[in-house]
C-alpha cells in the first residue's frame, strides 16, 4: 500500500508545482501593467505641475486680496448667460472705480484659467465686451488668450505628453501626420486652425509642443488667428441682455466667414503642393 501513497504524494506535489507555476506566469512582468500605464505622471511630473499650479494659485490669491471684502461674495465663475449678467451687473461698478485692479484681476483670471484647461474663457470674453467695448474688450482678450496658451504650451512641453496620448491618441497622431506635411507652411496651417473650429483650441495647445511646432510659429498663428472669433464674441457681450445661448454666437453665416478666412489663409499650401505633384 505503500506504492500507491508514495505516487498519490507525487502527483500531489507535481500539481501543486503546476499550479505555482501557472500562477508565477499570471504576475510575471509580460501580464503586469507597467508603472508608466498605471500612472499618466511620474512623481517628479507631478510634483513640478503641483508647484505650477500652486504659485499661479498664490498669485492669483494675491490680487483677490486687493479687492473690498463687500465684492468677495459677488465672485463666480460664470457657467451660463444668466450667471454671466448677475456678475457684469454685480463687477460693472468695481470696474468703473478701479479700473486697473478690475484689469490685473481679470487679466490673472483669464491667464489662470486658459494655463491650467478650466472651462469658462468664452463668458469671460464676453464680459470683457460687456464691461470694456469692442476695441479694448479685444486688446484684451486675444492678449489674455495668447498669454494664457503659451503657458499651456509650456506646461503640456513638460507634462503633457502622457496626458494628451491617453486623452486623444488617434487624433494626436492625426495631428501629426498633417503637421509633417505642412512643414514648409507651418505657419498658414496653423493660422487655419486657429480661426477655423476644425480642431478644439484646448487640444492645440496641448498637443502642439509634443508634435514640435516652434513656440514662435505657434505664438503667431495663436495671436493673429484668435483675432476673428474673439472680436464676434467679444461684440456680443455688448448685447449680452439679447443673447440667450453661448450656441447663438456661432451661426451658419459666422462659421462659414471663419472658414473662408482660413481657406485663404491655407490657398497658398494647397497651390504650391499643386505645382509640386505637376
Amino acid at each position: 500500500m505503500a506504492a500507491p501513497r508514495n505516487q498519490i504524494g507525487e502527483s500531489g506535489r507535481l500539481l501543486r508545482d503546476e499550479e505555482n507555476a501557472a500562477g508565477e506566469k499570471d504576475v510575471s512582468p509580460t501580464c503586469k501593467k507597467p508603472k508608466s500605464e498605471r500612472f499618466l505622471l511620474s512623481r517628479w511630473e507631478f510634483t513640478a505641475a503641483l508647484g505650477i499650479f500652486f504659485i499661479f494659485s498664490s498669485g492669483l490669491f494675491c490680487i483677490y486680496l486687493t479687492m473690498p471684502a463687500a465684492d468677495y461674495g459677488k465672485l463666480k465663475l460664470p457657467r451660463t448667460i444668466s450667471d454671466l449678467r448677475m456678475l457684469k451687473d454685480h463687477l460693472a461698478s468695481y470696474a468703473k472705480d478701479y479700473p486697473a485692479r478690475f484689469i490685473l484681476g481679470y487679466c490673472s483670471t483669464y491667464i489662470f484659467m486658459q494655463t491650467f484647461m478650466i472651462p469658462g474663457t468664452l463668458f469671460m470674453s464676453l464680459l470683457a465686451g460687456a464691461l470694456f467695448g469692442v476695441i479694448r474688450g479685444l486688446l484684451l482678450v486675444v492678449f489674455n488668450a495668447t498669454a494664457g496658451a503659451s503657458c499651456c504650451f509650456f506646461l503640456s512641453k513638460l507634462i503633457g505628453k502622457p496626458i494628451v496620448s491617453w486623452c486623444w491618441d488617434e487624433k494626436l497622431r492625426f495631428f501629426q501626420s498633417e503637421i509633417a506635411k505642412r512643414r514648409e507652411k507651418l505657419l498658414n496651417y496653423m493660422l487655419f486652425l486657429r480661426i477655423t473650429p476644425s480642431l478644439p483650441n484646448l487640444f492645440i495647445n496641448l498637443a502642439s509642443p509634443i508634435v514640435d511646432i516652434p513656440f514662435h510659429i505657434f505664438f503667431l498663428a495663436t495671436l493673429i488667428g484668435l483675432i476673428p472669433a474673439s472680436y464676434i464674441t467679444v461684440r456680443a457681450g455688448l448685447a449680452l441682455g439679447d443673447l440667450k445661448s453661448v450656441k447663438d454666437l456661432y451661426d451658419f453665416k459666422t462659421l462659414s466667414v471663419l472658414f473662408l478666412i482660413g481657406f485663404i489663409l491655407v490657398c497658398p499650401t494647397l497651390l504650391k503642393r499643386k505645382k509640386v505633384s505637376e
